[in-house]
């Protein structure tokens, strides 16, 4: 792994795998040493498959989807499993998800990649962020990025602001295999700390769905099973490249939570990066400067490597 220092207040950019000399700044990625990231012509890209987090829909990736289908790309933002319909009806219709767990949403996503043609690049958001690490892990797809991933088997330690964000699923064992809403206070203080109350109050009611309480339940006793669904396999070997994106100011998943995933596989020699952006809340698809984040994405992904000739199909079968 490499630390490159950053220029002018910038947070610090983590790249693993690389001899860097340049400094950079958040939110580029001129950046990845001998990589080359100017991006070419549409017909060579890859699909992206965008997976949203929890307490929210397909509709958090709005953003991303029309910046990424704006540049050629082939833009998919499915929704988990027994989810139907726009945001106003999951509000209504949330019997559906109660007991809805990790693995019937990672078997989900492994469906829809293997009905492609070719192989995605995965980008995901919190508890999207680490069923991409759990479908990399699979042999699944030709990329991965982690926005803020939810923390898996063997992050022992989690912030304060980490357990507040939660608590609203397992202080109450009753919503353990139910469902779990949260209050716009709890919406605010989780995802969009940095907004004023209008707009957090706005995005609140754009984005905000309940949420099933399983995939609480088990990312937050996996340290006390043998195998949950959020176990990686940190070392392996042929994983695709993984890139994980922290913010330093988000509530559900610090940044400090972040760098420690992005530590959990130096010892692997798959290429794993990460890049940390100052100033975002857990939200950071909707945020103030989203497109900065989008771009150094678009430049992390014109380095991933090429696999020719393999269909998604043909992954991991």
């Amino acid at each position: 792994m490499s630390l490159r220092a950053t220029r002018d207040g910038a947070v610090p950019i983590y790249v693993g795998n690389e001899n860097l000399n340049e400094p950079t700044q958040a939110g580029s990625v001129q950046a990845l040493a001998s990589r080359e990231v100017i991006v070419e012509g549409a017909a060579t890209r890859s699909p992206l498959m965008l997976i949203h987090g929890a307490w929210l829909s397909s509709r958090s990736w709005d953003t991303f989807a029309e910046y990424f289908r704006d540049r050629g790309y082939d833009v998919s933002a499915p929704e988990w499993p027994r989810k139907q319909g726009d945001v106003e009806e999951l509000r209504e219709a949330t019997d559906a998800i109660a007991g809805l767990g990790l693995t019937e949403i990672v078997d989900h996503y492994e469906a829809q990649i293997r009905a492609l043609e070719h192989e995605p690049i995965l980008i995901g958001h919190s508890f999207g962020g680490l069923i991409v690490e759990l479908l990399l892990d699979r042999g699944l797809a030709r990329g991965g990025v982690a926005m803020s991933p939810a923390p898996p088997k063997g992050i022992l330690v989690l912030p304060f602001s980490s357990l507040k964000v939660a608590s609203s699923a397992l202080a109450h064992p009753s919503r353990w295999h139910g469902v779990v809403p949260l209050t716009l206070d709890e919406f605010t203080y989780g995802f969009v700390n940095t907004f004023t109350h209008e707009e957090a109050k706005a995005a609140y009611e754009k984005y905000y769905v309940p949420e099933t309480g399983q995939i609480f339940y088990e990312a937050g006793f996996a340290n006390f099973h043998l195998h949950p669904p959020t176990e990686l396999h940190f070392a392996y070997e042929e994983r695709a490249p993984l890139l994980i994106i922290g913010a330093d100011q988000d509530h559900t998943v610090p940044a400090s939570v972040s760098k420690k995933q992005f530590k959990k596989y130096e010892k692997s020699p798959a290429q794993t990066d990460y890049l940390e952006f100052a100033g975002r809340p857990h939200l950071m698809m909707t945020a103030e400067k989203w497109a900065e984040i989008a771009g150094a994405i678009e430049g992390w992904i014109a380095g991933v490597p090429e696999k020719p000739g393999v269909a998604a199909g043909k992954a991991s079968a």
